[in-house]
């Protein structure tokens, strides 16, 4: 039996165990904490289905929470339940469902990315290059390594993105020179902390596995951080990769000097990649490749934002309005 002081604990390393993602962890906590508050303080193995239900329910109708948000929620609970408390729900038939909008992806002209792209400078303007050039996810390209980059075939792989999968994508050759230059240096300092004992964090258990990888030039980041980290469960001294919010504030400050009023963020580059492959004529299907989708209906949604949907259609008003 899980004792309510131990529950969290056990969460956790069943968690890392899966070798689930961090973040996932962090969220899945989160949401077991706030299900115990909201009911109390009981230990959830005293309360079932009723319980999780007026929880999410709660999310739905009292704090306005989206879907994306609702269902993280369910996800945890279930995740609780079935693999730390060995119990199966029920099916949840008396949830109040937040409202799933449907919206389009904000996307910029070419002329506004580079317009974007030109108020950027050093790392940010690096991170932001593979964002648009590559279509990766921030904490896609922030986690690369060294050894991902191929820039001779002009190719970047994509380790354990989301939903656990490997891919490759293709690497913009406007990058080669800069990135080039970029791992020169950041080879000379690779050498320095080296010499210093700094290890580079490792993935999962592979720093077990292999334990002088991580002294070595191929698994660096090719995004790291200014300075390395003691960490705190091994007391070394190791190197993480660029934190997302450096990068996401550089990009926001960047949209506002660049004049754009539409709320463009680093996963709006992701969006860029997307559609501006599809204007130049790219099939839907290595665009799905490309991008790591599981669904094509996924990467669907760009054919409606592409020059050849409504902003392709030449209004009736333009046609009455031109020259005799």
């Amino acid at each position: 039996m899980v004792g309510r002081r131990g529950l969290l604990e056990v969460t956790r390393e069943i968690i890392r165990t899966r070798h689930m993602a961090l973040r996932t962890e962090q969220a899945y906590v989160q949401w077991i904490r706030r299900y115990i508050a909201f009911h109390g303080r009981r230990h959830p193995r005293d309360l079932g289905a009723p319980a999780v239900e007026a929880f999410l329910s709660h999310l739905a109708v009292e704090r306005k929470v989206g879907s994306a948000t609702q269902n993280q929620a369910l996800q945890a609970l279930l995740f609780l339940y079935r693999q730390v408390l060995s119990t199966d729900l029920p099916w949840l038939e008396n949830v109040t469902r937040a409202p799933r909008p449907t919206r389009l992806p904000v996307v910029l002209s070419r002329a506004e990315v580079k317009a974007v792209l030109a108020q950027l400078d050093g790392l940010p303007w690096l991170v932001a290059g593979v964002l648009y050039g590559s279509g990766l996810r921030l904490m896609e390209a922030l986690r690369l390594r060294v050894k991902d980059l191929d820039l001779e075939r002009g190719e970047v792989m994509v380790r354990n993105g989301k939903g656990a999968k490997d891919r490759a994508s293709v690497l913009p050759a406007a990058l080669t020179v800069p990135l080039r230059g970029h791992l020169s240096r950041l080879h000379a300092k690779f050498i320095e902390d080296r010499r210093r004992g700094i290890r580079v964090a490792m993935p999962d258990a592979m720093g077990r596995k292999k334990p002088g990888a991580a002294q070595s030039w191929g698994w660096q980041f090719v995004f790291p951080a200014a300075d390395p980290w003691t960490d705190t469960r091994t007391g070394l001294s190791t190197q993480y990769h660029l934190h997302e919010k450096v990068v996401q504030r550089a990009v926001q400050q960047a949209v506002r000097k660049a004049g754009i009023t539409r709320p463009a963020s680093c996963h709006t580059f992701r969006h860029c990649f997307a559609t501006h492959l599809l204007e130049d004529g790219y099939d839907i299907r290595t665009l799905q490749e490309l991008l790591g989708h599981a669904d094509v209906s996924t990467t669907m949604l760009y054919t409606h934002v592409t020059n050849k949907g409504a902003r392709g259609v030449r209004s009736p008003l333009d046609r009455e309005s031109a020259p005799g």
